[in-house]
């Protein structure tokens, strides 16, 4: 059998309805693919690896491996207990508790930008408090940090929270019926266990991290080495070199196209 006529019989029975949803799709799919086709076309040329090397771009690149390693080791480390709590304790306020965690997911990045400035900056209601202990956090890289875990932390903990409700109980009983505690629990039971749903939450994590851009502006700002990564590098390259800009969006597409590959091969084992 040809390969239209496959197509036709896949498509529907009567070789025609099924086009009702592919057309539909068609446009969301250009959607998609047209713009990030156009900026790799518009970056092949023979400057490509002049602008990818340039010392601003390699600054942009290492901070942005830096500062998105260390909020997504935040995350783990800060939010693995938060995920088990959620998953396994029942308690009044949980839902308002998860609401919290969700709402910097659906915030816009401005606002969530303005939060930490309002709440850490110099004159803010906490960061005044800092002050006379020596600690300035706005315009630094741990502000680019604070930030980048702010808007990244709710995806793994939501992610590690399925992956412990998943769990079945029995085994956590089992296991307090050895005698072990809840550390013991949770190194040898429910990580071994939820390990997938824990590395999902650590790429999701750290790819929303590595491409953080409107809570950093607002609350880091955008200096060359100390706060600004490669997505603000690529929005100052608007203004200043769209040949780095171009470069470093490739670079941002690649990382992000292999950690989704790894993410989706994760999926299709799961299942």
């Amino acid at each position: 059998m040809s390969l239209p006529n496959r197509l036709t019989r896949w498509i529907s029975s009567d070789g025609r309805s099924g086009w009702v949803f592919i057309l539909p799709s068609l446009v969301l799919l250009a959607l998609f693919g047209l713009p990030l086709f156009a900026v790799f076309w518009k970056s092949i040329d023979e400057n490509f690896f002049t602008y990818a090397l340039a010392p601003t771009a390699l600054l942009a690149l290492r901070l942005s491996l830096l500062t998105s390693s260390l909020s997504t080791l935040l995350a783990v480390a800060s939010g693995m207990p938060l995920a088990y709590i959620l998953a396994r304790w029942k308690f009044q306020g949980k839902t308002a508790l998860e609401l919290l965690i969700d709402l910097p997911v659906v915030l816009p990045p401005s606002v969530a930008g303005l939060a930490l400035l309002i709440a850490f900056g110099r004159q803010g209601v906490f960061g005044q408090w800092l002050a006379p202990l020596g600690i300035s956090l706005p315009f630094t890289t741990a502000a680019v940090v604070l930030a980048q875990t702010f808007v990244a932390a709710p995806l793994f903990v939501r992610s590690a929270k399925v992956g412990f409700v998943e769990i079945d109980p029995q085994s956590e009983e089992a296991a307090f019926v050895e005698g072990a505690g809840q550390l013991q629990l949770l190194r040898f039971v429910m990580l071994p266990l939820a390990w997938r749903s824990l590395l999902t939450g650590i790429i999701l994590t750290w790819t929303r991290a590595l491409g953080e851009f409107g809570a950093t502006i607002m609350f880091a700002g955008n200096l060359v080495g100390k706060t600004q990564t490669m997505p603000l590098a690529v929005y100052l390259g608007l203004e200043r070199s769209l040949g780095v800009a171009l470069a470093l969006s490739v670079m941002l597409v690649m990382v992000s196209v292999v950690l989704l590959g790894v993410l989706r091969n994760l999926e299709k084992k799961e299942h």
